[in-house]
């Protein structure tokens, strides 16, 4: 087990549309952690961090200070607060330094993502064929999900209608206006089986991370509110087998998932299991993702997701909480912010600093999981 680093702050914007820049929004976002750890920027010894869009991260130190600190750009897709969390991990374990900040943030245009097949190792062919459309490639793997287990539209528009009444209880989520169930199922369709309700929407925000040794943090006496323990974090990319986003091709056989090879190598590094997570934060670009993601994370066995949805198992007063921010279809998903602001969401409610959608019983260990193209994964465990 690894609790040799601690989460000592932690900040984040409002997600959704902005008229400042991505690295505006990313400046907040690290001045907000730095205040929450109760340092200056001047204590940062390294720092990762990373954008799809919106620029490169390194060039965030002409407003934050010249300091002369080595700032590494990442950048992993969907991943990409992930890799940079795990980047700042590894300086810390490595023994780099005691103090490093992982900063990640995106503004993207209105309507659907617009990727270039050549920039992931397809022919152009694969976009004139209409191949690049993300909303195709989720509607097909849902699908086939639903099919094989017994999964029937209403629970989709369950886990929707959940996000967007979770997001209303999130004053820096995107969408805070509930919707129903009934009015997620008549939205609109836009990929067979989901509807327009069902998807998150490209947008803008930041979050950021302040990672600390023990020995610093024992050494901040302004730190608000106590350090979570980062128990744990993988990265992994898809396997021979794998089913995913700008996958041309799919061979015969058991399929692999690439999720679920990152949540067993984070529960084995922080030597726990799926039934010891208290609040869980799980990759939901459209609702058939948080319920395939809930079996390939191990909290349940494929198709037993039915049954737990409609019991109330993943809100917030339920046995397992998923996405108590309202996840990424009330929140938006400008890529390079994700990953860290569902670690945000669980430092806050591992603090007991989630006020209205705080989870009930003093949650103890919380998971985060993020997914994107070209098939990579990055989870976390935390404790308190």
């Amino acid at each position: 087990m690894s609790t040799d680093v601690l989460i000592c702050g932690a900040g984040r914007t409002p997600f959704g549309r902005s008229e400042a820049s991505g690295r505006q929004l990313a400046v907040g976002a690290v001045n907000a952690a730095l205040a929450d750890a109760g340092i200056e920027w001047s204590r940062v010894r390294a720092a990762f961090g990373g954008s799809d869009s919106a620029g490169l991260a390194d060039t965030l130190v002409a407003q934050l200070g010249l300091t002369g600190v080595p700032f590494i750009n990442v950048k992993n897709g969907c991943a990409t607060g992930g890799s940079a969390l795990i980047s700042a991990v590894n300086a810390i374990r490595s023994g780099m330094a005691d103090v490093v900040l992982a900063v990640g943030f995106d503004k993207h245009p209105r309507g659907a993502f617009d990727p270039r097949p050549e920039d992931w190792g397809l022919g152009a062919e694969y976009g004139s064929d209409g191949l690049m459309v993300t909303t195709q490639f989720f509607g097909m793997k849902i699908q086939r999900y639903m099919y094989d287990h017994g999964i029937t539209p209403r629970t989709l528009a369950m886990v929707a209608e959940k996000a967007y009444r979770n997001g209303g209880l999130t004053p820096e989520a995107w969408r805070r206006k509930p919707v129903s169930a009934e009015e997620v199922l008549e939205s609109g369709m836009v990929s067979d089986p989901l509807t327009r309700y069902m998807f998150c929407s490209p947008g803008a925000g930041a979050a950021a991370l302040v990672l600390c040794s023990p020995e610093a943090a024992r050494s901040l006496d302004t730190l608000d509110g106590p350090p979570v323990a980062l128990r744990s974090a993988a990265v992994r990319t898809r396997r021979f087998g794998s089913f995913e986003v700008f996958s041309p091709w799919i061979p015969g056989g058991q399929l692999t998932s690439v999720s679920r090879d990152a949540s067993a190598a984070a529960f084995e590094e922080a030597g726990i299991g799926p039934g010891d997570v208290d609040v869980c934060q799980l990759q939901d670009t459209e609702s058939g993702a948080e319920v395939m993601h809930m079996a390939e994370c191990g909290f349940c066995e494929d198709g037993e997701q039915e049954r737990l949805i409609a019991s109330g198992v993943t809100e917030i007063g339920g046995t397992l909480p998923v996405n108590t921010d309202g996840g990424c279809i009330a929140n938006g998903e400008p890529i390079g912010a994700s990953g860290l602001r569902q670690v945000y969401e669980i430092v806050q409610q591992l603090r007991g600093r989630a006020g209205e959608r705080q989870v009930p019983g003093e949650p103890r260990v919380g998971f985060t999981h993020v997914y994107g193209a070209p098939g990579v994964s990055a989870c976390t465990v935390l404790s308190r």
